[in-house]
């Protein structure tokens, strides 16, 4: 009877410890290295399908531009599809600026690189995180 309640708690102990542990996700490792100068700063967002291009990501990052390069890296991210979008806020004012014919003054990049003529699209940026830490380059 003793073995049993001792086995029995000792299960209970170690379920519980696995249950409180956070499950760790995937590291994106994330560089720029054209960034024109080393004005503003560089902001990048991490997007699902249902927030790409419709505000902040689901994890948001920024940082100071060094010799024209940056790297942010987003931590604990679960598998699945995502895309990055990133842009160089010059004036940091928060947000991409536009001419009045509607073309952006600044510059932004996503996700495996695709530049287009008009708004970018979520199936040309998406990439897959699934078990293994990532290394991504994004040029503007």
């Amino acid at each position: 009877m003793k073995k049993l309640v001792f086995t029995l708690t000792i299960t209970l102990v170690l379920s519980l410890l696995g249950f409180s542990q956070e499950k760790e996700g995937i590291t994106i490792k994330v560089t720029i290295d054209n960034v024109k100068n080393d004005t503003g700063k560089v902001m990048l967002a991490l997007h699902t399908s249902e927030t790409f291009m419709k505000g902040k990501g689901i994890l948001n990052a920024e940082t100071e531009i060094k010799d024209g390069k940056v790297i942010i890296t987003f931590e604990n991210v679960l598998p699945g599809d995502y895309a990055i979008m990133a842009l160089h806020d010059e004036n940091e004012n928060g947000r991409m600026d536009f001419q009045d014919n509607g073309m952006p003054t600044e510059s932004y990049g996503m996700s495996n690189n695709v530049m287009s003529f008009g708004p970018p699209q979520y199936d040309d940026a998406k990439f897959k995180v699934e078990g293994e830490n990532l290394e991504l380059n994004i040029r503007f």
